[in-house]
């Protein structure tokens, strides 16, 4: 299983405020989609509840202590650990967050798949620190629109990658 982490980031790493995405950029979120769709994607109930439904065409996890919680076409778990059990015969998984999440799966991920905005952003909700020494940039698209933003595929490194599983 590939474990994926998937977010866009303001320059100052902001990912949110408030459980909200503080921008709007006309064709930003295609990349999301594209790479998600029919795939399984894992998210903090907190980011569920900003997206207000299920994704189409994926199977969607929400991480929650709450385990009265129902949502229809959604499967709900208590932690990372258990949503990673769960998919471990899916060949990719998504980590779509929030800022916790993605903090606690950073240690698991093969993959980082990041659209850095072009912009400094207000906001209280931040995407965290990882040493990227520890991957290869293996994917750079700058889009122009307007606010400006680039799409970057970091994969780890073959040795981070034995390391971490040891």
């Amino acid at each position: 299983m590939v474990v994926s982490i998937i977010a866009a980031v303001s320059i100052n790493r902001v990912i949110g405020m408030d459980e909200v995405i503080p921008w709007n950029i006309r064709g930003e979120q295609k990349r999301f989609k594209d790479l998600t769709l029919g795939n399984s994607i894992i998210m903090g109930r907190k980011t569920y509840e900003s997206i207000g439904k299920p994704l189409p065409n994926r199977q969607t996890i929400i991480i929650t202590r709450n385990q009265e919680l129902i949502i229809d076409n959604c499967k709900t778990v208590r932690s990372l650990e258990e949503a990673y059990r769960l998919l471990k015969d899916e060949e990719e998984i998504f980590i779509a967050g929030g800022g916790e999440i993605y903090k606690e799966a950073l240690q698991y991920a093969d993959k980082i798949y990041l659209t850095v905005i072009d912009k400094h952003i207000e906001g209280n909700i931040f995407f965290p620190e990882f040493n990227a020494s520890d991957f290869n940039i293996t994917y750079q698209e700058q889009v122009q629109a307007e606010i400006p933003y680039t799409y970057y595929t970091f994969e780890r490194k073959t040795f981070e990658k034995e390391h971490r599983k040891s």
